[in-house]
């Protein structure tokens, strides 16, 4: 049997109405091409799992009793996917303009991309940066220090973010962002699968360094679109998913640099946490009513710590955050 040409994989943490979106994105957007679609719920208690059965029966359900995160949840739906590539799109996001197709007829034309991404939008159809260099001291730095927000269009201080680029030409990238990825099967059969030691974050930058060292393409093109809401299942933990994100860039760096290189990033984020606690400890006294200070202060305060106490894990131990 002919083999699909994608499978469409999404994963849903109580998104009940964005994925209801997303989903409707992807059928009214998507044609010319064979595919299908697998959601993969991580024990939402929204009703996400039943609306998805009522509303798009067509939809492969993989219903969860935990939340497995991201990468593990991805996993589960490219191991009884068809396609003969892999989208992992997330469910806050709404495709525009056949995205998907567009981006299928470009990897047939780039045979060694492993990785393709599109441009990425806002609800307000300003661009969102994606795509981004793979993590390093310098990056880690200039991203810690803020300086490529004072200086966005600087090729130095922007590096990591690409905060310099418009997005509006192809381009060879490190990391191509997850909220939508194309993936090509046959570089998955090379390389492996996402790595489920990570719950949240970094894995898609684990994947991509993964798959150019083996010798793969990660690509942007910019002839697709979709809209990102970003954030919508985070923005439910957001006091975890702060901390969750940096120590997904410390695994990251256990996982693949040197134990002293590693070390060395773990000092700098624990000092990017330290430094910023007076500041929202003040925000949060001086604006009782502003929410985000006091959940900034609290994650930070306990995130410095430990940040502190998992750097110092010896290189042979597995990651223990």
């Amino acid at each position: 049997m002919k083999p699909l040409d994608v499978s469409v994989i999404i994963v849903s943490w109580n998104t009940i109405g964005i994925l209801r979106d997303c989903l409707k994105s992807v059928y009214e957007q998507t044609a010319d091409i064979d595919f299908e679609t697998i959601v993969i719920d991580n024990s939402s208690a929204d009703n996400s799992a039943a609306m998805v059965k009522a509303e798009f029966p067509q939809v492969i359900l993989i219903e969860n009793h935990d939340n497995r995160g991201f990468a593990s949840a991805n996993n589960q739906g490219m191991k009884i996917a068809k396609g003969r590539y892999m989208l992992l799109l997330n469910s806050d996001t709404v495709v525009l303009d056949g995205a998907i197709q567009k981006t299928i007829a470009f990897a047939e034309q780039h045979p060694a991309a492993a990785v393709v991404g599109c441009r990425v939008l806002n609800p307000d159809r300003t661009l969102q940066p994606s795509c981004f260099m793979f993590p390093s001291l310098l990056n880690l730095f200039l991203a810690t220090s803020y300086l490529y927000k004072i200086f966005p269009k600087s090729r130095f201080f922007g590096r990591e973010r690409m905060t310099w680029w418009n997005r509006e030409e192809i381009r060879q990238v490190d990391v191509v962002t997850g909220c939508f990825m194309l993936v090509r099967r046959a570089a998955i059969e090379k390389v492996g699968m996402m790595n489920e030691e990570y719950f949240m974050y970094a894995e898609e930058t684990d994947w991509c360094w993964r798959f150019k060292k083996a010798g793969w393409h990660n690509l942007f093109y910019p002839d697709a679109q979709i809209i990102h809401l970003g954030g919508q299942s985070s923005k439910q933990i957001r006091g975890k998913s702060l901390i969750q994100l940096r120590l997904g860039i410390l695994q990251f760096f256990h996982k693949n640099k040197s134990y002293p290189y590693y070390v060395s990033a773990g000092i700098l984020i624990s000092l990017f946490f330290l430094f910023r606690i007076p500041l929202w400890w003040i925000m949060s006294i001086m604006k009782k009513s502003n929410s985000n200070a006091h959940t900034r202060f609290k994650a930070y305060s306990s995130a410095w710590y430990k940040v502190l106490k998992v750097t110092f894990i010896p290189k042979r131990e597995g990651f223990k955050a």
